[in-house]
C-alpha cells in the first residue's frame, strides 16, 4: 500500500517541480527582457507617446531621439572613449588576474588564504572615499583626463573578480595534465599555453566580459577623473541631467546596446563555459 502511494505521489511531485522550474525561468526572463523592451519602445516613440498614458506596447518607430543623439556634439567621441577604456580594462585585468589566479591555484605559500581574503577586501573600500586621493595622484602624474588612467581605475575594480574566477578555473584542471606535459619535454610555460590555456579559454573570456561590463557601466570615476575625454556614462550623466524624458530613454538605449552586442558576439565562449553546445 505504501509503495502504491509513493508511486502515485512521485509523478505529481515531478510535475510540480517542472511547473516551479518553468515559472522561475519565465520570471527571470521577464525580469531581464521586459525593462529592455520598454526601453526600446520609449526610445522609438515620439516625445508625446513617451509622456502619454496609457502607453502603447508597440513602438511608433520614431527615430527623432536617436537622430538627436547621433548628431549631438561629443557623443561619438564619448562612445569611442568607452570602447577604448573597456578594451584596456579587459586586457589589463586578464594579464594581471590570470597569472595571480594560476599562482594561487598551483603554489602553496605562507599567507595564501589571507592573500585571497585581501583580494576581496579591496572591494570593501567605496570608490567615493578614494576619489580625492586618486584625483590628486592622477593630476600629479599626468594621468588625469586620459583613457589609460581611467582604465587603471577600472582594472583595479575588475581584478579581484578576475583573480577569483581564474583561480577557480585553474583549480578545476588536474595538475597531472601539466605534469604529463612536463615529462614530454614541455616547460612550465609551454605546458600552460598548450595544455591549460585551451581548457580555460571560455572562462578567461567570461572573466574578460565581466571586466568589460564593469568598465562600461562605471560612472563615478569617469565623471571625477575626466573632463574632456569623458566616457559614454559620464557624458550622459553630464548632458541628460535636465533633459526631457524621451532623450533619457534614448541615452539609456545607446548605453545598453553596445554592451549587448559585445556579449552576443562572444556568447559561444559563455556557452562553452556553462557546458552548452556552441551556436
Amino acid at each position: 500500500m505504501t509503495d502504491v502511494t509513493a508511486d502515485a505521489v512521485a509523478p505529481d511531485a515531478r510535475r510540480a517541480g517542472r511547473i516551479v522550474y518553468g515559472a522561475t525561468v519565465v520570471f527571470l526572463c521577464a525580469w531581464v527582457l521586459v525593462p529592455l523592451y520598454f526601453l526600446l519602445i520609449n526610445t522609438l516613440s515620439s516625445p508625446q507617446a513617451v509622456n502619454a498614458f496609457p502607453k502603447s506596447f508597440i513602438p511608433a518607430f520614431d527615430l527623432g531621439s536617436l537622430t538627436f543623439f547621433a548628431n549631438f556634439s561629443g557623443m561619438l567621441n564619448a562612445l569611442k572613449n568607452s570602447v577604448i577604456v573597456a578594451a584596456m580594462t579587459m586586457v589589463m585585468s586578464i594579464v594581471i588576474g590570470a597569472p595571480a589566479g594560476y599562482a594561487l591555484s598551483r603554489f602553496d605559500f605562507r599567507g595564501k588564504e589571507l592573500f585571497r581574503l585581501l583580494i576581496l577586501l579591496t572591494r570593501a573600500f567605496p570608490l567615493p572615499l578614494l576619489a580625492l586621493p586618486l584625483a590628486v595622484l592622477f593630476i600629479r602624474t599626468g594621468l588625469d583626463d586620459t583613457a589609460f588612467g581611467l582604465a587603471l581605475v577600472h582594472t583595479t575594480l575588475a581584478i579581484p573578480f578576475a583573480v577569483l574566477i581564474t583561480y577557480s578555473l585553474f583549480s578545476g584542471i588536474p595538475i597531472e595534465l601539466e605534469e604529463a606535459a612536463w615529462t614530454l619535454g614541455c616547460t612550465r610555460l609551454t605546458a600552460f599555453t598548450k595544455v591549460v590555456l585551451p581548457l580555460i579559454l571560455p572562462g578567461i573570456t567570461a572573466s574578460a566580459i565581466f571586466a568589460f561590463v564593469i568598465s562600461w557601466n562605471e560612472v563615478f570615476a569617469a565623471a571625477v577623473l575626466t573632463i574632456e575625454n569623458r566616457t559614454l556614462t559620464a557624458f550622459l550623466l553630464q548632458t541628460l541631467g535636465e533633459a526631457p524624458l524621451h532623450l533619457k530613454f534614448a541615452g539609456g538605449f545607446i548605453l545598453v546596446v553596445p554592451a549587448l552586442i559585445f556579449i552576443f558576439a562572444v556568447r559561444k565562449y559563455l556557452f562553452a563555459m556553462w557546458g552548452i553546445a556552441n551556436r
